[in-house]
């Protein structure tokens, strides 16, 4: 956590001294959130609890900044080597960094705590309309995007590669694009399919079925069913018909829970004021993505959660008769 005396000889730049709304001999507590791609959910949804934070930061004194990342491997590790304070990830990358023994994760984060869970993310795979893709099986040998490391897209793009003993040999190329960039290249036919575990509307799927013309394909079958059983943060999912354009269809996948984490070395106090910030004014909050509009505050606080909620958040929870 990033702590900062605002007082006169601080906070010059330039010989003028900056507003805060603190009185100069306040402390203001900046926190930093990892989010992931600009064209992703994730860095709306950090951008969504700074906008509710930092309007009452004169009030409360915490002021919080969103940067861009890769994603949730990034984040929580980030979060655990003191880089980040907070972060959005995937509810199946939150598992594995709090317990450890996988090859992104080898050792276990017993400080990481939980906050809140979000939407659902669907694994989702979108291939040109004129490449021979109708199934997740028919991947093989073709061109594909499986995402940039520390990705939660390439990462779980990976366990599925597993699941069916592929690696990426399978495919005729291997590109690791971030999500900004994956849209302009399927359409560019640089790339077959693109993968992407994302909540849905997705603005880089939406600019890839409006320049292009493409397929979403159903990630499903006894791989799938098998892995969903084996592993209790995935669930199967349905991305809805006509959300996107020439994909008049519902499509069936799998996927997990995006979730907002942290650790304990942010203090019960700020994590509360964020919390506070968001739950205070959660109608507000569910107006500022489509990817909301369905959360409710009694599933957001156990869906998805694998590690154990920060003292803070509990605090809040208890006040509201939700725990």
């Amino acid at each position: 956590m990033r702590n900062l005396t605002l007082t006169a000889a601080a906070l010059l730049a330039g010989g003028t001294l900056l507003s805060t709304g603190l009185p100069a001999s306040a402390q203001e507590t900046f926190v930093t959130i990892g989010t992931g791609g600009v064209t992703g959910v994730y860095y709306p949804t950090g951008g969504a609890i700074q906008r509710l934070v930092n309007r009452g930061r004169a009030e409360h004194g915490v002021r919080v900044a969103v940067e861009s990342t890769g994603g949730s491997v990034f984040n929580l590790n980030a979060i655990a080597n003191g880089e980040l304070d907070m972060g959005v990830a995937q509810s199946d990358w939150q598992y594995y960094a709090y317990n450890g023994g996988h090859e992104n994760f080898p050792e276990a984060n017993p400080e990481l705590r939980s906050v809140f869970s979000l939407h659902g993310e669907p694994f989702t795979v979108l291939a040109r309309a004129d490449a021979d893709i109708h199934t997740f099986e028919d991947l093989a040998g073709h061109r594909v995007n499986i995402g940039n490391p520390g990705s939660g897209q390439r990462g779980t793009m990976e366990v599925v590669m597993a699941a069916y003993g592929w690696d990426e040999s399978t495919f005729s190329q291997v590109s690791e694009l971030q999500s900004s960039e994956q849209a302009q290249a399927l359409c560019d036919n640089n790339v077959d399919a693109i993968v992407f575990t994302v909540g849905h509307p997705s603005g880089s799927i939406q600019e890839a079925t409006t320049t292009c013309d493409t397929r979403l394909i159903p990630v499903d079958g006894e791989v799938i069913d098998q892995l969903v059983a084996d592993n209790p943060y995935y669930a199967y999912s349905i991305i809805p018909g006509g959300m996107y354009e020439g994909n008049p269809d519902d499509v069936r996948t799998f996927g997990v829970k995006a979730t907002f984490v942290t650790s304990t070395a942010l203090s019960d106090d700020v994590v509360y004021t964020i919390v506070a910030a968001v739950f205070d004014n959660f109608d507000q909050f569910r107006q500022l993505h489509p990817a909301f509009a369905t959360l409710e505050p009694e599933q957001m606080i156990h869906d998805g959660l694998s590690a154990p909620l920060h003292d803070g958040a509990v605090r809040y929870y208890t006040e509201q008769g939700w725990m």
